[in-house]
């Protein structure tokens, strides 16, 4: 690969083009107004900043207007010519343009060993431009490479980020998650099927500096790493639930239909992962008028893998087949407003859902895939599916290490915990009574769970110090509530693992003082 990106990124770095820059550039409503693809505060915002390098390019590349050719160059020295040959930008008489999309990303991870804290680091991600923005047509090529978006920013999220030998970014597009990986694993690989995708990977990496760990290869799914293990797998794969019948989007639609590439990612993925290894998926599943998700999710799971899916939310067939025509740019109000436009966006509707329908499909799933291959192969395997569509902690990577972790952990009468620091009870009932109604145990980070609690429960957790074993703090709560203590053990040693698993209570050595 030429220089291009190198001398890229130090017009970048001198014109400040960073995420924290543009936002106070733009202030937040013009901000605000970008994130809702509308551009004109920000063209005003921009224009009042005297042709600094910074308003130049947030006007070329994030508001997606011509600029002055004078302002170009001194935005970018030298380089305006050698990007419109690499396909960038394009220049017409006295103005440049933008092709490409160039957006600056921030990201925090943790800081230099001894030192702590986090660092925040500013990358830079070159994709396809914006579709849509100020209500025009939105439709884009078959190709399109998607650039920043908030599938990948939640997958970014969702990735654990302890160190690690090898990484895989499975369906890589403009490589935003091969960009976070290779700041904690030794070497990446990247995948996909779209040429584009791959040169705009291999830019992307060479741009943050990161191309000697990003190795990007041509292949579907896992066809180019096959006998390759990974210590982590990362994907967000083209998982639109449809006939896939018509044109396909590569970015959305795996040419599979149903959700077939996600089973196909689940039941394969583990042949992957090397020993103790992760693969986590955003995904999207059908809901099946005749099984229960979790039932039908379960069964793609292989007995040597531990898994945690959360279901984040659920839309019925219409509000989904709506969803994702607008997204392509099908429906009158996102492309054109034509009376064939309608039809044809009535007919894509019409065997969109009559194919649901025929498959009775009652909703579609969207949520987290995390699956952990078990070192101790021949371990019971600790399996939870929650739906839960509330607030959560961001990003939640920790929270999904620490179930891991806790998902190994046995729990027994002789051991010793810790009730989480965040863990706070409420309880409710009428004024005046003696005891509560109800007791419900909130976490305040991470998932955010909550559960009710009886007596004995609120009790035991309240107790929960490290200085005493469950067993004797279950006797000593039989004792006093005037309970078996046989049966009381019996009965509450298996709740108990469910909050360590839950991560209301941690084992005393693990525990820390502060999250």
């Amino acid at each position: 690969m030429s220089d291009l990106p190198h001398l890229l990124r130090d017009a970048l770095v001198r014109a400040d083009f960073t995420y924290d820059a543009v936002a106070e550039l733009l202030g937040p409503r013009a901000h605000d107004a970008l994130a809702r693809n509308e551009t004109t505060p920000g063209l005003r915002r921009t224009a009042q900043a005297d042709g600094s390098p910074l308003a130049t390019l947030v006007r070329l590349f994030l508001l997606q207007v011509p600029v002055d050719l004078a302002a170009a160059e001194a935005a970018l020295p030298g380089l305006v010519d050698r990007m419109c040959v690499e396909g960038l930008l394009e220049q017409s008489v006295g103005e440049v343009a933008a092709r490409l999309d160039v957006r600056p990303y921030a990201t925090e991870h943790a800081g230099p060993a001894g030192v702590g804290g986090t660092v925040t680091e500013h990358l830079w991600v070159v994709s396809d431009l914006t579709p849509g923005l100020d209500g025009a047509p939105q439709r884009v090529g078959t190709d399109h490479v998607l650039g920043i978006s908030p599938a990948s920013t939640s997958l970014a999220q969702l990735t654990r980020r302890e160190p690690v030998r090898r990484a895989l970014d499975l369906g890589t597009g403009c490589g935003v998650q091969a960009l976070h990986l290779a700041r904690h694993a030794d070497s990446v690989v990247a995948t996909d099927v779209n040429a584009r995708a791959l040169r705009l990977t291999r830019f992307n990496a060479a741009l943050n500096d990161v191309a000697d760990r990003v190795d990007v290869r041509d292949g579907s799914f896992f066809e180019p790493v096959v006998g390759e293990r990974f210590d982590l797998i990362a994907t967000n794969p083209p998982f639109v639930i449809s006939p896939a019948t018509g044109e396909r989007l590569v970015y959305r639609d795996s040419g599979l239909p149903g959700d077939r590439v996600v089973e196909d990612i689940v039941r394969t993925a583990p042949d992957h992962l090397a020993p103790g290894g992760w693969c986590q998926v955003l995904a999207n599943w059908v809901i099946s008028e005749d099984q229960p998700w979790d039932e039908r999710l379960g069964a793609w799971l292989r007995d040597d893998v531990d898994a945690l899916v959360v279901q984040r939310e659920v839309l019925d067939p219409a509000s989904y087949v709506e969803l994702w025509l607008k997204d392509s740019g099908h429906h009158p109000s996102t492309g054109s407003a034509t009376a064939a436009a309608t039809a044809d966006y009535r007919r894509r509707y019409e065997t969109w859902l009559s194919w649901m329908e025929e498959q009775r499909i009652e909703a579609v799933g969207f949520g987290w895939v995390n699956l952990h291959l078990r070192e101790d192969r021949a371990a019971a395997p600790a399996r939870e599916l929650l739906s839960w569509p509330y607030e959560v902690e961001q990003p939640i990577a920790p929270a999904i290490s620490a179930w891991g972790a806790a998902a190994r952990h046995e729990v027994g009468p002789e051991s010793r915990l810790v009730t989480r620091p965040d863990v706070q009870q409420e309880t409710q009932g009428a004024p005046g009574a003696e005891d509560p109604e109800t007791i419900v145990l909130r976490q305040q980070t991470g998932l955010r769970r909550a559960r009710t609690a009886d007596t004995v429960v609120a009790a035991l957790v309240g107790a929960c110090d490290g200085d005493l074993e469950v067993g004797q703090i279950l006797d000593a709560l039989a004792e006093l509530l005037d309970l078996e203590p046989a049966a009381t053990r019996e009965d509450y040693l298996p709740v108990v693992r469910e909050l360590v698993r839950e991560g209301y209570l941690t084992p005393a050595d693990q525990a820390h003082p502060s999250r």
